[in-house]
């Protein structure tokens, strides 16, 4: 810490402050070990430190028009923001607060604290800390119109805290009324799909949503639901999967006339990004994807052990599928494309917190 209080504290000109904590060396199935914690922090005195240097570099800061703090372990904690002065406060143009770990049902900032930060751009927020008071406040006419919202729906966050508080579909619009150019990001982990049915409101102006799991998959309403709602403004849909399940990917066009992925390909004309890994696509679906969307859909990332042919694509013994799925896709998108070999050449593929947090830093920024 000592390093950080020399380097930090003298430095009033700080204009931006992003610190990540990459979490997933901590993680066992999915949870951070409490007993490493323990073991490296008994008394928690390195932490209360960190927290009180953290609060000195906040308390400092004259110029800071940037502060985004990502799963930082208990740095950041309900008490840090009043650290910063009231002028400060008033002229923050972005603020991300994330920590799924913090205890019970503990948030990083109240709507009251908010209301001081009347000039924010962008702010990306654990969702269940997004509530409904929350979206009245950046509502009110005194704030400038906000551009960026990302969300992170994690499963953690949603086992100890609620969902009973988040904004409604009324205040969605009251928000968009005073921020008519607002784009909404949202990640979700590991959540249920009536979850999802009930937290996408459809007034969201929603850009960008990734889904990934390791427990629960997504469902074909869940999807059917976003291309009808967010036809206008969806742009990237990635739906990645980990589960270990022998009996296969899971098939979100089973049961259905029309597959759910082809139909947000056909409805969300603005798509750009597509990215599929661990949910089973039909070689005959994913040449209609390329056909629909075209050279607009300027990345079409799908893992080869997704991709599944038909019975009658496979007898036909005058055409190799592989390469005839190759061909046709290639064709639609107008340029030279292949399945994904490996998943780690996805561009998405990473730990899920750190690839939030990346893309919600080049989402705020690109306003």
């Amino acid at each position: 810490t000592s390093g950080l209080h020399k380097s930090f504290l003298p430095n009033r000109n700080l204009q931006k402050l992003s610190l990540f904590g990459d979490i997933s060396i901590l993680q066992q199935h999915g949870s951070i070990s409490n007993t490493y914690l323990s073991k490296v922090d008994p008394d928690g005195k390195k932490i209360k430190q960190i927290q009180q240097l953290f609060e000195e570099i906040l308390g400092n800061s004259r110029q800071l028009k940037w502060l985004s703090c990502g799963f930082m372990l208990q740095i950041v904690t309900p008490t840090s923001l009043s650290s910063l002065s009231n002028p400060i406060a008033n002229t923050m143009e972005h603020l991300s607060l994330l920590d799924n770990h913090i205890p019970g049902n503990t948030t990083l900032i109240t709507a009251v604290e908010l209301e001081r930060f009347v000039n924010l751009r962008s702010l990306a927020l654990d969702f269940c800390d997004f509530t409904a008071e929350m979206a009245r406040v950046l509502a009110d006419s005194n704030h400038v119109p906000l551009y960026r919202l990302s969300l992170l729906v994690h499963n953690i966050s949603v086992m100890h805290k609620s969902l009973e508080n988040m904004p409604e579909d009324e205040d969605w619009k009251a928000l968009t009324r005073n921020s008519t150019n607002l784009r909404v990001y949202i990640m979700a982990f590991d959540i249920k799909s009536d979850d999802m049915l009930r937290i996408l409101k459809p007034s969201i102006p929603l850009e960008r949503i990734h889904f990934d799991s390791y427990i629960t998959c997504v469902s074909g309403a869940v999807v059917d639901l976003i291309s009808r709602q967010y036809d206008k403004f969806l742009t990237h849909f990635i739906l990645m999967n980990d589960v270990i399940d022998m009996s296969g990917f899971p098939d979100l066009s089973d049961n259905r006339t029309e597959d759910p992925l082809v139909l947000l390909a056909w409805r969300c004309t603005r798509l750009s990004l597509l990215a599929v890994h661990g949910y089973t696509v039909w070689a005959h679906n994913l040449i209609a994807i390329a056909r629909l969307r075209g050279s607009d859909l300027k990345v079409l990332e799908v893992t080869e052990e997704s991709i599944d042919f038909d019975q009658g694509e496979l007898a036909d013994q005058d055409v190799d599928p592989v390469h005839n799925l190759i061909e046709q896709v290639s064709l639609g998108l107008s340029r030279p494309w292949h399945a994904v070999m490996d998943i780690e050449l996805l561009s998405v593929f990473t730990e899920p917190t750190r690839h939030f947090y990346r893309e919600m830093q080049s989402f705020s920024e690109g306003i």
